[in-house]
């Protein structure tokens, strides 16, 4: 099977690690590339060195003078053809994310359905490109703002979505007139070439040049300090870890460019008593186990009223035993692995921290072994009771563990969410009017996105996606996101025949 699929999208043997619509020779290390589903190698990549990012960089940056004063619905047509050649892959490209990242099937085509969706989005955004028209102080004069195209973006992909992330970025970076230079996680660098082999032609059939996108694959010295340091690169958007984020925007704000940040999440989801619990029941179970809990809007902190907390406990007992954890490629399976061994230790060395400070599993938590299991990537999903005080609560584990815990008043429960340092997502499960508009107050949850009776992974691609405090500030995908995509300028036009200035300043000459 793993054959089959890479043999549909042309990935076999040794891949170049950079290109910009044809593929670069690489001089780069050859990193073997392994897939979680079975710990063995599904191909290999070369990757760039400096002198193959500057040759993209170049090519970014030559692209952009053309495609700049392209009219922005004419970019829209294009990315709507990216759209629609998204869709004729669709089928073999979310098998390839299935198997290079662990996630079952059906994540694995929802990712690529959100690369379309945002795709189409973008094509009715590229006609709403909105500016202000604002009224002068001074006698005949027209005042107002308009948007133009910003440049080469760098756009730094992680592991666990690595092609819908990159899709947020790009398409709303197209329509807004800029080129886009992709770094992808290393740990998926197979998804990111086969995206790029459908999107191309796309853009040669278009008659455009070369450099519109790009890729670039490589390490953290070669490639991705030089993205952070390029002034010709003024937006950087990543997504990844806190750490990384905190370097990104110290770098990049130290030569006065911008950065667009999707870090940490260390989501929680208050269950009052007034909740319908069946429901709130299916939504955990997804939110906490979907993609092995390796989102960022994965579910890692319950709060739950005393009243239900037994109840609520017992039934996600039930449910996690039953969940079927295996090869992601196999239907029915609803869980697959972690990415690698290291976050299996990661895991691991979290349930042991946990111990430490006084909690206990409640259930699951254990590596799996035997037949497939052997690839050491695959473990039984957890609920480990703790309260918010544990050092442990506070910290993202990128793994299927959720802390439970159980409050009384909803004041506590709030302060509770609030108390970790990332702010991505959160929910309440009530059917009390009063309580969720609590929960979505000034004074409720103070992260980016907040949901009632909706889990807190699945956001949809019309609303700005993105978080508060360590997740970084950054808004992708939906709503006015397009923004930070482009220069904002102030136009002021005098058709008086006089020079009046501002503020009733005068200035006269003899």
């Amino acid at each position: 099977m793993h054959d089959a699929i890479l043999e549909k999208l042309h990935l076999r043997g040794e891949q170049a690690g950079a290109g910009s619509g044809t593929w670069l020779e690489c001089a780069g290390l050859s990193a073997a590339l392994t897939t979680p589903v079975t710990g063995g190698e599904i191909g290999r990549i070369r990757y760039a060195t400096r002198d193959e990012y500057e040759k993209v960089v170049r090519r970014a940056g030559e692209a952009f003078q053309v495609w700049r004063d392209v009219p922005a619905p004419r970019r829209g047509e294009v990315v709507r053809q990216i759209g629609q050649a998204l869709r004729a892959h669709k089928d073999d490209l979310a098998a390839l994310v299935s198997l290079e990242t662990g996630k079952i099937r059906e994540e694995g085509a929802g990712e690529i359905q959100e690369m379309i969706d945002i795709a189409d989005f973008a094509v009715g955004q590229s006609r709403m490109l909105y500016g202000l028209s604002l009224h002068s102080e001074r006698l005949r004069h027209r005042m107002f703002e308009q948007w133009h195209p910003l440049g080469p973006v760098g756009v730094v992909t992680a592991f666990n979505f690595p092609a819908a992330v990159w899709a947020w970025n790009a398409m709303l970076a197209l329509v807004a007139g800029d080129t886009v230079i992709w770094k992808p996680s290393s740990k998926a660098a197979l998804t990111a070439v086969a995206v790029m082999r459908t999107v191309w032609p796309v853009l040669a059939a278009n008659g455009l040049p070369e450099g519109i996108l790009n890729l670039v694959i490589g390490s953290r010295d070669d490639i991705g300090e030089a993205l952070l340091h390029d002034p010709r690169v003024p937006l950087v958007s990543a997504t990844g870890s806190v750490a990384m984020g905190r370097r990104v925007a110290q770098v990049v704000a130290g030569r006065l460019g911008r950065s667009l940040l999707e870090l940490g999440g260390n989501n929680g989801v208050v269950v009052t008593p007034r909740a319908d619990l069946p429901m709130a029941v299916r939504a955990i179970a997804f939110g906490a186990v979907g993609t092995a809990g390796q989102r960022c809007t994965s579910i890692r902190r319950l709060i739950a009223h005393e009243e239900v907390y037994e109840r609520l406990v017992g039934e996600l007992t039930r449910v996690y035993a039953r969940i079927p954890v295996g090869n992601p490629l196999e239907d029915g399976v609803l869980m697959g692995p972690l990415i690698d061994r290291g976050a299996v230790a990661a895991m691991q060395a979290a349930l042991e921290k946990l111990a430490a400070q006084g909690g206990r599993v409640l259930y699951g938590g254990e590596v799996l072994r035997g037949g497939l299991f052997d690839a050491g990537t695959y473990v039984r999903p957890c609920l480990a009771q703790a309260t918010a005080a544990m050092p442990i609560v506070s910290e993202e584990t990128f793994a299927p563990i959720l802390y439970v815990m159980r409050y009384r008043e909803l004041e506590e429960a709030i302060a509770w969410h609030n108390a970790v340092p990332q702010g991505l997502s959160s929910a309440i499960f009530t059917d009390d009017l009063r309580e969720a508009e609590r929960f979505l107050s000034a004074a409720g949850s103070d992260c980016g996105i907040a949901n009632v009776n909706i889990g807190t992974s699945g956001a949809e691609i019309g609303g700005a996606f993105g978080g508060e405090k360590d997740t970084g500030g950054g808004r992708e995908s939906g709503s006015d996101a397009w923004k930070a995509y482009m220069r904002r300028q102030t136009c002021t036009v005098n058709w008086s025949g006089e020079l009046p200035l501002a503020q009733g300043i005068r200035f006269e000459l003899d």
